[in-house]
């Protein structure tokens, strides 16, 4: 038996993230991994022989700068390079969208005058919401709380500072607010914009790891989360992390190690140990026993309360609830290692746009038809990719010459209709895929020496994403800030004493940001101080 402070289950970026914070305040963690290797989704391998790639998250924007500057991250290794241009959209018909700095103006000038002069509007419109947002992200939501004590009084103050902050938004800046919570992503755009391409740029961060169209009712929302992000400085900016996302989750494991957190790989948790209603430990399923004063989970709250927890030990309607927790991204992931560039029709040969997030969205229309082919068949005919190669601006990933290329495809159903598995039909999704990129850069097919397939069903396998869920649960407003993971459980605690959420599931929600990682360490912090004041 091992005896600890804190136990975390998941070694993920947010697990990491919660052990640094906590071990650099004096506390003894162990970090349990189920994986033989750290990162969760955020890992770099080889898939291929001599082509490495990020195998399920993919690219950076969304990575909190506090938590690259207080884990040191740059400092062990970690460096991150912003894309030459940032995203690229061709259409059929041969007419293409290309953004990045200097760049995205004049393209959607060639595409729409009206365009043209509305985009600054749009976007500086998005940006300063999400200024402001962004002071919410390393901090607990208010959190609901039945009758009237200290903790009443502590989410008192919270919501009153919360709207504090919310007061610096204009009145139409708070009109825009509302609209983006509640309204969709395809009602503002068509509202805002007349050309096709320039509307699936936005359009498509409303849908990415979101199994819905672009008109559902909250998507805007999800295109919004995507503003959040920045690298180096930039807001609004995409990049990539050399090596891979590997990069990040092993250097916030050397900064863990070096802080004194034991991380154990191949250490799956069979249970959490809860006695007098309180959580003391987890039994792995090798046996071993971790006693700690306090157990943090870096798992999808439906899999940690339906699968680690005995059902006894937790309030029924607790339960009941957290069995309904929406999942499900829509997502099918892929990874192909190259043996040259593609070259597309709308721009052929090679570029800077080849650095950047390559869309095959041609408008809202195609995204509505490709989720509603999903809910209906399984999958869609026309599907939505989104293509990176980050080997044009990371050399370590493939042998010279030589390209990896990320594949993030939807819309594919979760669960696959009339009883069929994703286990016969990986294949067969995999070639329409491929074969959707050929259509748009010719070749593309015969240039590919290898792939490796993630379904849904392979996602929630290998990483624990139930549904292929890449963000720990559907970002819907049912499901966020004061209501994530649920009403009364907002501020990182479960509702048994001495347990923690510090993944996705909990605010501010998923991506790669290290940010409930970070929150739910000061909580712990928070909890460990008042019970024991300076005393470890």
């Amino acid at each position: 038996m091992t005896e600890t402070d804190v136990v975390i289950i998941g070694a993920g970026h947010n697990g990491l993230t919660c052990a640094a914070y906590l071990a650099m305040a004096g506390l003894r963690v162990h970090v349990v991994e189920r994986r033989k290797v750290v990162g969760g989704a955020a890992v770099t391998e080889e898939f291929h022989p001599g082509f490495r790639n990020s195998v399920a998250a993919y690219t950076v924007s969304l990575l909190n700068p506090q938590v690259i500057r207080d884990l040191r991250l740059a400092e062990q290794g970690l460096r991150i390079v912003e894309r030459r241009a940032q995203n690229f959209l061709p259409a059929p018909d041969g007419s293409y969208l290309l953004t990045g700095e200097g760049r995205t103006k004049d393209s959607v000038a060639r595409l729409s005058v009206h365009d043209a002069e509305v985009l600054n509007g749009f976007s500086r419109e998005l940006e300063d919401i999400a200024d402001v947002l962004r002071q919410f992200v390393l901090r607990a939501p208010p959190n609901l709380l039945e009758g009237f004590g200290t903790a009443a009084i502590r989410e008192a103050m919270n919501a009153f500072q919360s709207a504090n902050i919310l007061r610096t938004l204009t009145l139409e800046q708070s009109r825009s607010l509302l609209d983006l919570f509640t309204r969709s992503a395809g009602e503002i755009l068509d509202e805002r914009f007349e050309h096709d391409l320039v509307k699936a740029l936005f359009g498509f961060d409303a849908i990415v790891g979101n199994y819905a169209s672009p008109y559902a009712a909250g998507s805007a929302y999800v295109m919004l989360h995507h503003a959040f992000g920045e690298v180096n400085g930039k807001k609004g900016v995409w990049g990539h992390a050399i090596g891979g996302m590997g990069a990040i989750t092993e250097a916030m494991a050397r900064t863990a190690r070096d802080q004194g957190v034991a991380i154990e790989l191949d250490a799956g948790v069979r249970e959490i140990i809860v006695e007098r209603e309180r959580a003391v430990g987890v039994v792995l399923e090798n046996g071993e026993t971790i006693r700690a004063k306090y157990v943090a989970a870096n798992v999808n709250p439906k899999l940690l309360y339906t699968r680690l927890i005995a059902a006894e030990a937790l309030p029924a309607d607790f339960l009941a609830r957290i069995r309904h927790w929406k999942n499900g991204s829509g997502t099918f992931r892929m990874n192909v290692a190259l043996d040259r560039l593609p070259s597309f029709t709308a721009l052929p040969g090679e570029g800077d746009h080849l650095t950047s997030g390559i869309i095959i969205a041609p408008s809202l229309g195609y995204m509505d038809r490709a989720y509603l082919d999903a809910r209906a068949q399984g999958w869609s005919s026309s599907p939505v990719v989104e293509m990176l190669i980050p080997s044009t601006l990371d050399d370590t990933l493939a042998p010279a010459g030589k390209h990896v290329a990320s594949l993030f495809c939807q819309h594919v159903a979760p669960e696959l209709p009339e009883g069929k598995s994703w286990d016969d039909h990986r294949d067969e999704v995999a070639d329409l895929m491929i074969a959707t990129v050929d259509s748009y850069a010719p070749g593309f097919a015969t240039s590919v020496l290898g792939r490796q397939i993630l379904s849904p069903l392979d996602l929630e396998r290998q990483f624990g994403l139930l549904g292929g869920d890449i963000f720990h649960g559907a970002l819907t407003l049912n499901q966020l800030f004061s209501a994530r993971p649920m009403l009364g459980h907002a501020d990182y605690r479960g509702p048994i004493r001495g347990l923690y959420h510090c993944g996705s599931g909990a605010h501010p929600g998923g991506g790669v940001t290290g940010a409930p990682g970070h929150n739910a360490a000061q909580v712990i912090l928070r909890d460990h101080r008042a019970l024991f004041g300076s005393r470890g």
